[in-house]
């Protein structure tokens, strides 16, 4: 803290220089709408205090619902985190023990009398992830009971690997967390969620509920650009997400949440201590995050086209919160630059500049692959480079360097060759000969 001897006018000299940190800021979310890459809300916290909170972009385009800081957002895979910490309250109460046997409730996984409930939580269990082993049915999405037809279809899985082996990222292991809550309590996870977090933390605007998203309710849809306008994301059913991401929040109750996380209001610090114990990179439902020297403890979250991150540094109290309602720009490098703004340092704003005509023409055509059965057209449109493979929509492509592109929300990379191209996504390279 400041001495009080120092002078007012240097005092006032570090307000104004804070100010001006937090207007960087604004101006480069702003940029970022203003160049339809991005639409959604930020909260900076410092300890108790909220030092940055704004929303960009709309809740509803079509109605033309601004959003604000009260909008409430989807927020994926964040949702583990607080299903996690009611699974250690429940631990701290002595109705679970971090051994466990799944077999006490859902005895019908492979492997269930070998899986615990610590196994559960670091995601080592060998459950596949009901999410991207094989689509969920039309008969799975409208059974009077998704989370039951959910629980079956789990239940089928053949075990990848011998649980507490390794590390492997399954939303099947956070489902399950959530239907042995609402077992063990005997309430649904809509209720422990409020009793057990919301009132404790003085969370405003977090809930669960399997209820389609209400405009009216400051409710947020998210939304993909497609190179004219931003377009609605079909909707889910929430109970297809439920307690692996399902929750709807707010980036000002997500900083307070993980703030009163790490300040003991929730649980006890030995469970604190576990959450945070990481294992092949993960915790309890945390990951962390390094910026510089610093460390974040926090988790992402991803649903229909919401992208969101939730982080905190326990040495400096600080907690932020990003989410994305309409993303057409990574998530990653819009972060990298807020904290780099908030840390004082140099991050110059990406150049959302029209390409000329000439580069347009030099890209343009079609490519075909050798690899996958798939042909990628590549053409202009408003000045901008856009991308469209056989039967899908076209993407736009924003451009990091003369012959490398992006399309961020799937974490395309295109490499344009002189006879080509090469399309990396998911860590595989994929070759194009252009026809």
């Amino acid at each position: 803290m400041k001495k009080l001897i120092l002078l007012l006018a240097l005092t006032f000299s570090n307000i104004l220089f804070s100010q001006d940190r937090f207007e960087k800021i604004d101006q480069y979310l702003k940029y970022l709408y203003d160049n339809n890459k991005f639409m959604g809300s930020l909260c900076i916290r410092e300890g108790e205090n909220v030092v940055f909170s704004k929303a960009y972009g709309f809740a509803d385009v079509e109605q033309k619902i601004a959003a604000d800081r009260l909008t409430k957002y989807k927020i994926g895979s964040i949702s583990k985190t607080f299903t996690a910490v009611m699974i250690l309250q429940l631990i701290e109460e002595k109705k679970l023990r971090p051994e466990t046997k799944l077999t006490r409730f859902f005895p019908k996984v492979a492997n269930a009398e070998n899986i615990s409930i610590y196994d559960l939580l670091h995601q080592r269990t060998g459950i596949p992830d009901y999410v991207n082993q094989d689509s969920i049915t039309n008969a799975e999405m409208n059974s009077a009971d998704i989370k039951k037809a959910l629980y079956d279809k789990i239940a089928k899985y053949d075990s990848r690997f011998s649980p507490g082996t390794k590390f492997e990222y399954s939303n099947s292991n956070y489902f399950l967390l959530g239907g042995i809550i609402e077992k063990v309590t005997q309430k649904s996870f809509a209720e422990n969620l409020e009793d057990r977090i919301v009132k404790k933390a003085n969370l405003i605007n977090t809930y669960y509920k399997p209820d389609a998203t209400n405009a009216q309710n400051k409710e947020s849809y998210s939304y993909h650009f497609d190179g004219d306008q931003w377009q609605r994301f079909p909707e889910w059913k929430n109970d297809t997400a439920f307690a692996s991401g399902g929750i709807i929040s707010t980036p000002a109750d997500l900083t307070r949440f993980i703030s009163s996380l790490f300040e003991g209001k929730l649980i006890k610090p030995k469970s604190l201590e576990m959450m945070t114990e990481m294992k092949d990179g993960y915790g309890m439902a945390l990951f962390q995050f390094p910026f510089g020297d610093r460390k974040f403890f926090g988790h992402n979250g991803k649903i229909e086209n919401f992208n969101a991150t939730m982080g905190y540094n326990p040495d400096e109290k600080l907690s932020v919160s990003l989410i994305e309602n309409g993303s057409n720009y990574s998530l990653n490098d819009i972060m990298i630059g807020v904290l780099s703004m908030y840390y004082k340092l140099p991050f110059p704003f990406p150049n959302f500049e029209k390409l000329s005509d000439e580069m347009i023409a030099q890209y343009s055509g079609t490519y075909a692959s050798a690899q996958i059965p798939l042909k990628l057209t590549v053409f202009g449109k408003n000045g901008e480079l856009m991308a469209q493979g056989t039967g899908q929509s076209a993407f736009p492509l924003t451009m990091q360097s003369e012959k490398t592109f992006i399309f961020a929300s799937a974490g395309i990379e295109i490499d344009f060759e002189d006879k080509g191209l090469i399309l990396k996504q998911g860590g595989t390279k994929f070759n194009f000969t252009k026809e």
